[in-house]
């Protein structure tokens, strides 16, 4: 089963300052604030829905392909997914542009300053499945430039390829109209709790009329596990305790990225679940959407100390495929 991942790809700035930022804006004078912040410390680290999704399903030798538009600066990036296994043969540099960029600046009080600048995602809605995927036999549509996501969604419609639909952070962005587009007729539609409430508010669907709709359902609660809807059948996906707690951003993507590995392989639902919330666990222990690591054997070791798969995550521990 080849799948083909599609999202943003971008490069996160983190910056420290050491002190707070109520100490020196000046509630009368909001309206002519012009402030410069000195910081203590700056990390780039790599991150985007795309390449998120892609690296976890990698770590677990699924060997996914990733659709997206990436900047000039993207040489040393996509060096690190081929590292680990992901098809970048069709991720597509704009030469005079830079990668989707996200700068936060943090305070002492968590407080945080945060400007996102766009660059190249905003040529996504340029490429095609018809020309880089036509191959897919399953898509996942995550967060990405809105025009990109409709565009996508109406496409894998027209060509018969079957995609999860993850509209997550994007969600506040695009229209009620939209979102019925993007959730009818999906494989599945993938989305947290608060998110998919906001979907039923911008579209005015309510529960049966979405599952009628779709051909499957994924709400995720964060540390109250997640929900997993499948033709009726319902299952409740408990969370894996982390051994620590350090940043939760990307343990979405990981969920995703678990699950889709374990549809690739031909698991029972409940198992691709239980894959999805113990890859959301090793973000959580991390710094970083792509800090953690993992064999599959070590992976298999780990869901095993709190799930019973019998034996169905022996076929993970096979020779890794070589085909996307």
């Amino acid at each position: 089963m080849k799948i083909v991942v599609t999202g943003s790809i971008a490069f996160d700035y983190l910056m420290s300052f050491p002190g707070k930022f109520t100490d020196v804006i000046l509630p009368d004078k909001l309206h002519t604030i012009s402030l410069s912040f000195l910081v203590d410390s700056m990390k780039r680290q790599r991150g985007g829905t795309a390449p998120n999704i892609a690296y976890t399903m990698a770590l677990l030798g699924g060997r996914p392909s990733v659709m997206a538009t990436a900047g000039q600066d993207f040489a040393e990036y996509r060096l690190w997914l081929e590292k680990y296994g992901v098809d970048t043969s069709t991720i597509i540099e704009i030469e005079d542009d830079y990668t989707a960029s996200f700068f936060v600046n943090t305070d002492e009080d968590h407080n945080q300053i945060a400007s996102f600048y766009t660059g190249a995602m905003a040529h996504a809605k340029q490429l095609t499945f018809a020309q880089y995927a036509a191959d897919a036999d399953l898509a996942i549509i995550s967060p990405n430039d809105p025009d990109a996501m409709r565009a996508y969604t109406l496409e894998c419609k027209a060509l018969n390829i079957p995609y999860i639909y993850d509209s997550s952070q994007q969600t506040i962005r695009l229209s009620g109209e939209d979102l019925r587009i993007g959730l009818e007729g999906c494989y599945l539609l993938s989305i947290n709790e608060y998110e998919y409430h906001l979907i039923q508010d911008r579209t005015g669907l309510s529960d049966n009329e979405i599952l009628d709709k779709v051909g499957g359902l994924l709400v995720t609660k964060g540390a109250n596990g997640s929900e997993l809807t499948i033709d009726g059948n319902k299952w409740i996906i408990p969370t894996v305790p982390p051994r620590k707690i350090v940043e939760p951003t990307g343990a979405g993507d990981a969920y995703r990225a678990g699950l889709m590995r374990g549809i690739q392989l031909g698991l029972p639902w409940d198992i691709a679940g239980r894959m999805g919330a113990l890859a959301s666990t090793y973000v959580l222990e991390q710094v970083g959407t792509q800090s953690h690591s993992f064999t599959p054997l070590e992976f298999v070791t780990r869901y095993r100390e709190h799930f019973d798969d019998q034996g169905a995550l022996d076929t993970l521990l096979a020779p890794v495929e070589t085909t996307a």
